[in-house]
């Protein structure tokens, strides 16, 4: 099994070194503000009395805290200059700086720069294409089913190399997108217009229940009108209670020891309630979900990429890992065999999503009752 050591977190250590950077920005404000203080006041033929380190620890944090973003604050007072860091703030305020004034702007600057480095780390590690060429997609081109399709296909990794290497060649690739995405739109209008098409997908389907059409819904009884934009309300949707929720939340994170950070971009995903439906249903047939949530930690190739799609990677290695057997090691099919048929083309001629059923208002109770009942006999 691969362990914490085996791996880094990209996103936690690109993230670290952004916070640390700020920090950085910070004391040199700090410190070019000092300078003038001391400069000014030495003009003035007066100084301002230097506070007692422990003293001005204890004043500065919570000036700080309440001008700062959090994670800047504590790289700072954890930071081995803080003590003078902290003596040089608390001066400032005694030589007359408005810090309600001038902490906000340092705050504006710190959160920049971290924002900025952290941005320029995960161009330096991306390793395939997929970020910049979906960043463009998604400026250039209207929210439309057009675009969605192009970023939720399979062969995006594909489609991306190939747009970097037209790139490389010296195509305009932005201009060729643009056609793309007109003869896409023709596609889309044509399918849309054929009966065997038209009839099976009601025009009542909320988008969130097409877009989730696939290998995350396969199996699941996904209602019509999905609104995964409201979670409490999708998580009720789909039979999921909150105590349930709660409990694979709590899953997810023990999933992948030490990188409970990066999972929370998982449970924090728009479709994480697909997710939870799924181990839910797991439960449901007296499986227990964390043997195969296991399966992320054991193949983390999740990591490795541009961190702009993170979550996006770890949202299909869940869902693939909930759809393998438990005790499987090698590493995940490339297609899903049910998912495959539920995404290909024929399969519309005769399907169409799921109505909810008429029991699914009881879904979550049922649910709950029987996972407890499930545990008890696994506790005896």
């Amino acid at each position: 099994m691969t362990t914490t050591s085996d791996h880094t977190d990209p996103f936690a250590e690109a993230v670290g070194d952004a916070v640390e950077t700020a920090a950085m920005a910070v004391r040199l404000l700090l410190s070019v503000a000092d300078a003038v203080r001391l400069a000014a006041e030495a003009r003035a033929h007066r100084s301002t009395p230097s506070s007692p380190a422990a003293q001005a620890v204890a004043e500065a944090a919570g000036d700080l805290r309440a001008h700062l973003p959090p994670d800047i604050v504590t790289a700072l007072v954890r930071g081995a200059e803080w003590p003078r860091t902290a003596q040089q703030l608390v001066a400032l305020r005694g030589a007359g700086v408005d810090l309600e004034t001038f902490l906000p702007e340092v705050g504006q600057v710190a959160a920049g720069v971290r924002d900025e480095v952290l941005a320029k780390a995960a161009l330096r590690r991306g390793t395939s294409p997929e970020g910049p060429w979906a960043s463009l997609l998604r400026d250039a081109f209207p929210d439309d089913a057009v675009r969605d399709a192009i970023l939720a296909s399979q062969t995006w990794p594909e489609i991306a190399s190939t747009m970097q290497l037209l790139h490389e060649r010296g195509v305009d690739v932005h201009r060729l997108l643009a056609a793309a995405h007109r003869a896409g739109a023709v596609v889309d209008q044509a399918v849309a217009r054929v009966p065997a098409y038209g009839s099976a997908l009601p025009r009542t389907v909320s988008r969130d229940a097409l877009r989730s059409y696939g290998p995350l819904t396969v199996g699941l009884d996904v209602p019509l009108d999905l609104d995964l934009g409201n979670r409490e309300r999708a998580l009720a949707q789909l039979g999921v209670s909150k105590a349930q929720n709660s409990r694979y939340v709590r899953w997810a994170h023990e999933a992948v020891p030490g990188m409970e950070r990066t999972i929370s971009l998982l449970v924090t995903t728009r479709q994480w309630p697909l997710i939870a439906a799924r181990m839910a249903r797991l439960e449901d047939h007296g499986a227990d979900p964390r043997t195969h949530l296991a399966h992320l930690n054991r193949d983390r190739s999740w990591a490795d990429g541009p961190t702009p799609g993170l979550g996006e990677r770890l949202l299909r290695a869940a869902c693939a890992a909930l759809h393998r057997p438990a005790g499987e090691h090698p590493a995940p099919p490339a297609v899903i065999p049910a998912a495959a048929r539920a995404t290909s083309p024929s399969a519309h001629e005769s399907t169409s999503p799921k109505k909810p059923s008429a029991t699914s208002n009881h879904t979550a109770a049922y649910r709950e009752r029987k996972a407890q009942a499930s545990r008890a006999t696994r506790n005896r």
